[in-house]
């Protein structure tokens, strides 16, 4: 960068280009809910058959590319801000330097230096001090000896030429800075010249996210920076105070963050979450496509084997010990891809308004962590968030949706007068299997201060009153317990435990919300009922345990809240299906059907069981 260019350079042209294609980011978004919320959900309501699914599909695939279009220009669009706002810096500095080299009668160089005439007190010889042409200096070293013999110079034109050299190296430094940044972080941003978005173009938006971050964090900084660990009531208030513009750019190079953020606006989380779900997909595709490339050969060695009765003999193909561990990993990457596209294709298909889903928060390290509501909780009058349990993960989430969209449904159904949004909420690592994890508070302990941290976030969102219920599932039941036993001042009107091993306390007033609105059932033929109380790990040997299934009220995470020990209300479901008659514990997930579904419509609603 030199100086005739820097002079010339305009940064307010490139803040017109970034809003030129922030437009293009708003209207593709647009584009993009117009696709899904009106076009391909009234198809899907109307139109049945082979060539109306194959016309839903393709609108998917159309909604995809504007999505896609969407975020990179928004990306693009917050790289020409941080680069305008640089060169901003960088120009005010030389603008500066010219002004004060003019005032002084300095003259400027092409190169940069400046010089200086003659002048101050006169010598013995009757002389003027000599002029002269200075460079200016950057390095800190080298900046102080030419300040330094400035100063020592009786010609005090020296000293103000060496000012002006200085601040025009500084800003032309910084402009070459910001121009070697940028200009490969917006090349990169370029897309392939087809018309096919795939998972590995998705898999670069994830690295072009994090390259325009790392570059922009200056810019973004300059209007303030988001409350590190805040409060949702800090988050808000951070939020408010930014502009469209500003909330768009923090959007597109932190959407991780902007999609976990309790405190604002529920479109702003889903936009966010949704770029995170889409960029992770892409990684995971690529990382399985990769994988499959190095499938071991040979995959098969071939064994004799001899019937011992009858003498026959037969080869047998028999995968290798290299090829078994390679299909282990390759089933735990599909596993993560098809759990991402059924939660893909969850959020992209709904009805009409009232039910379309949003996502509040997506991550899919570990087992994943998921957040999902049908409908908007910040316009909704009944909220309900459901706290899953043992054995919920990314890779099998749509049943957990299915779960909150059946509730949806019944709620509508039971309180056609108001809106409701109903949340599927694993914002927790949850507990993976039966008699080793569940058996260990440790991850509702973690999961406290996130669940409260997102009732109360939406509490902060809501646009008035809101009745709010939280329903607990198996261990979900823990993890809702302990947040609200902790947490006296959580905006929570009821609560909902079913299938419950316990809640962490010994009486319902204990989780703060008056006894009369906590609410429990669990289902007779549930094994939920062979908890262990505290004082046994073995109590399923207890034959106290096996005698109605069971009429002690002690189990493994305090009093059982159907006991009347516990104090709350219950409410009748029905028996369930037998142990062993569809899987272990089929009574245990059936809590979403008929009556029971039913009764806990009418609780989420406000009403009684």
């Amino acid at each position: 960068m030199d100086l005739a260019t820097l002079r010339a350079l305009k940064p307010t042209e490139y803040s017109e280009a970034a809003d030129g294609y922030r437009s293009a980011s708003e209207m593709a978004r647009a584009a993009k809910d117009r696709i899904d919320n009106q076009i391909a959900s009234a198809m899907r309501n109307s139109l049945r058959g082979k060539a109306a699914s194959a016309a839903v599909k393709q609108l998917g695939k159309l909604g995809e590319n504007f999505h896609y279009i969407q975020v990179q220009c928004g990306l693009i669009s917050t790289a020409l801000d941080a680069f305008s706002y640089e060169m901003e810096a960088a120009k005010k500095k030389l603008d500066a330097a010219l002004e004060s080299a003019r005032a002084a009668k300095l003259t400027v160089n092409a190169d940069g230096s400046v010089t200086y005439p003659a002048g101050g007190e006169k010598s013995g010889d009757g002389k003027l001090p000599e002029g002269g042409t200075v460079s200016g200096l950057t390095d800190g070293a080298a900046s102080a000896v030419g300040r330094q013999a400035a100063n020592f110079d009786p010609n005090p034109h020296h000293r103000l030429a060496q000012d002006c050299a200085d601040l025009i190296a500084t800003a032309l430094k910084q402009a070459t800075e910001a121009d070697e940044k940028w200009a490969p972080k917006l090349r990169a941003l370029k897309a392939d010249d087809d018309l096919t978005v795939s998972g590995a173009d998705w898999a670069d938006v994830k690295g072009d996210t994090a390259g325009v971050r790392k570059g922009a964090d200056g810019y973004l900084d300059s209007f303030g920076e988001p409350p590190k660990n805040g409060t949702p009531a800090e988050n808000a208030k951070w939020w408010s105070s930014l502009t469209e513009e500003q909330r768009a750019s923090y959007i597109a190079v932190h959407p991780e963050s902007i999609g976990w953020m309790d405190g604002i606006p529920a479109t702003a989380r889903d936009e966010a979450s949704r770029t995170v779900l889409a960029s992770a997909r892409g990684v995971a595709q690529v990382e399985l496509d990769s994988w499959i490339a190095k499938e071991p050969k040979p995959a098969y060695y071939e064994r004799e084997i001899i019937n011992a009765q009858t003498g026959e003999r037969w080869t047998a193909k028999v995968p290798t010990e290299e090829w078994r561990a390679w299909d282990r990993k390759r089933k735990e990457l599909k596993g993560t891809v098809d759990g991402m596209d059924a939660l893909q294709t969850r959020i992209d298909t709904y009805q009409d308004e009232t039910t379309r889903p949003y996502l509040l928060g997506f991550n899919e390290k570990g087992n994943g962590r998921v957040v999902v509501s049908i409908g908007n909780p910040d316009t909704a009058d009944n909220v309900v968030t459901y706290v899953p349990g043992t054995g919920t993960k990314l890779s099998s989430i749509g049943g957990d949706i299915n779960r909150a969209e059946l509730l949806h449904q019944q709620a509508k159904f039971t309180d056609p007068a108001h809106k409701t949004a109903s949340i599927m909420w694993l914002g927790y690592d949850a507990p993976q299997d039966l008699l080793g994890d569940a058996t260990d508070p440790k991850y509702a302990d973690n999961a406290r201060e996130p669940l409260s941290n997102f009732l109360t976030g939406i509490d902060t969102t809501h646009n008035g009153n809101v009745n709010s219920t939280v329903l607990g599932h198996s261990y979900g039941t823990l993890v809702a317990g302990e947040t609200m036993r902790d947490h006296p001042d959580l905006p929570v009107d009821r609560a909902i435990l079913v299938g419950s091993p316990g809640v962490g306390v010994d009486h319902a007033n204990d989780l703060n919300i008056g006894a009369d609105n906590v609410f429990a059932a669990t289902a007779k033929n549930d094994l939920v009922n062979l908890a262990p109380p505290p004082a046994g790990p073995l109590a399923p040997l207890n034959p106290k345990a096996y005698m109605r299934l069971f009429d002690d009220h002690s189990i493994m995470y305090g009093n059982d809240p159907i006991s009347n020990e516990f104090g709350g209300r219950t409410f009748n479901v029905p028996d369930g299906a037998l142990p062993g008659t569809d899987g272990l514990m089929p009574a245990h997930s059936q809590y979403w059907d008929g009556d029971s579904l039913k009764r806990m419509a009418n609780i989420a609603t406000g009403g009684t069981p």
